[in-house]
């Protein structure tokens, strides 16, 4: 018979744009709370197993993304809005305002790709 078990909240090391929470560990899942500060992004990057969800509680956000045609776009993120990324596409995200996401994906760690992003027109 399957139970139940509560879940000890961690911390995923100081970063250098804000706070990241592990909030959910399975074999098959993770869960993480992002806190981003204002004029603060992540690197462009890729990944090359996984596969993530990020949903934006608070706060306003830049999605930046590498389109089929190879052009880098940029996006604005409201409240209440997500974005899937699949293995292999090439994504940032700068916080406009103090940010709080969400974050769903395979369990997968350390899987980052840095991007120059003067490769793309």
């Amino acid at each position: 018979m399957s139970v139940i078990s509560k879940f000890r909240l961690r911390e995923l090391g100081p970063k250098n744009w804000g706070e990241e929470w592990l909030v959910a560990e399975t074999e098959t899942y993770i869960g993480k709370l992002l806190r981003m500060k204002a004029g603060h992004s992540g690197p462009l990057q890729y990944h090359v197993k996984k596969d993530e969800t990020f949903h934006l509680l608070s706060g306003r956000a830049l999605v930046r993304y590498v389109d089929e045609d190879n052009h880098l776009r940029t996006a604005v993120m409201y409240p209440g809005e997500s974005y899937h990324v699949p293995p292999g596409a090439i994504h940032q995200v700068e916080a406009l305002e103090d940010s709080l996401f969400m974050e769903a994906s395979n369990p997968v760690f350390d899987d980052r790709v840095g991007v120059d992003a003067a490769s793309f027109q």
